[in-house]
């Protein structure tokens, strides 16, 4: 599935997924969303690539978590490429890399069935001066969730079933919106100079939530009814999220 690019329509349907969890020197998250939103989503999508979402971690104040898509692996090669190699990037990572303590916590991931990539519909980016106004009101746009499943090799057709018959009528039960679902995707890393943890098997719910006790709810729900035990490696990771004034997906 391929969506025309535009100013005011950006590509969300990616199917190669990056989910990027970065550990922070204390305090400087803000100074990282604010240059983050300013100087490298139009940058980095002028390269072809798609900037999905950006996230303050609610439990962790010193997480910046992040997610961008690109059309395939070779695209991903050509995207990186260009801009870790570009005017931007160059200007901007020093400011950038000051702020961080480590930024290999990626995860490398493509749609866990045929739809269940991120939906482009009803998804406009906020501008900068829609942004500033934003943050000056200290609105907030709801409550991303991600959950990370470890799986067993093999496991992840049959997890991806019982979870759109089990899970997601919960989900929507609880005042949830399912945003996307994702699988690892194992190929090659075309752009080593930015490691990811290959070795691990997942699957990924991103799910939205306008109430901020929802998660609270669901989450309770879902630990009396665990739908992976024969499927798990690890216990499941929960991370509770609120997008950045400029983050597309909210």
């Amino acid at each position: 599935m391929s969506f025309a690019r535009n100013d005011t329509s950006p590509r969300l349907a990616s199917p190669v997924v990056e989910l990027r969890q970065y550990t922070l020197k204390p305090g400087r998250r803000e100074t990282l969303i604010a240059l983050f939103d300013r100087e490298f989503i139009e940058s980095q999508e002028a390269t072809g690539m798609t900037i999905i979402g950006q996230f303050r971690d609610l439990d962790r104040p010193d997480m910046f978590v992040w997610l961008r898509g690109f059309e395939d692996m070779e695209a991903r090669k050509d995207a990186l490429t260009a801009f870790y190699g570009g005017p931007v990037w160059a200007e901007h990572r020093d400011a950038a890399n000051a702020t961080m303590i480590d930024s290999d916590d990626v995860l490398l991931l493509k749609p866990a069935w045929q739809g269940a990539g991120f939906n482009p519909s009803g998804h406009e980016r906020p501008t900068a001066s829609e942004a500033e106004n934003k943050s000056r009101n200290g609105h907030l746009d709801g409550i991303v969730e991600i959950r990370i499943h470890h799986l067993r090799r093999g496991m992840e057709a049959d997890f991806a079933e019982r979870f759109q018959v089990q899970a997601i009528p919960r989900l929507t039960a609880n005042g949830a919106r399912l945003l996307g679902a994702f699988i690892s995707e194992h190929a090659e890393n075309t752009f080593p100079r930015l490691p990811v943890r290959a070795s691990e098997n997942v699957f990924i719910a991103v799910t939205a939530f306008d109430d901020e006790t929802a998660p609270a709810r669901y989450s309770a729900l879902a630990a009396s009814h665990d739908i992976t035990p024969p499927d798990r490696t690890k216990p499941a990771e929960t991370l509770r999220l609120t997008p950045t004034a400029r983050s597309l997906l909210r």
